[in-house]
């Protein structure tokens, strides 16, 4: 898979999983330079992606709690 277009339609569980496959990988050796750094590389953009995911998990939970804490409801959690 390459692209950024193409790594925007993983999910965060299967970039997740991708991400640990590479670092798996890396971890245990015996690879070429230039394949240690292509999956370097890989695992660079698949970690951004999931950071990505995250934050937008923590932005969308950050307005549900503000939405409900504005309507009444319990004081925003911390996080």
């Amino acid at each position: 898979m390459s692209g950024v277009a193409e790594e925007k339609k993983l999910s965060y569980e299967q970039a997740r999983d991708e991400l640990s496959d590479v670092v798996k990988r890396l971890e245990a050796g015996g690879l070429t330079l230039e394949e240690s750094l292509t999956l370097w590389e890989r695992g660079e953009k698949l970690a951004e992606l999931c950071a990505e995911w995250l934050e937008g998990a923590r932005a969308r939970l950050a307005a549900a709690v503000s939405e409900r804490a504005g309507a009444g409801g319990a004081e925003e959690a911390p996080f």
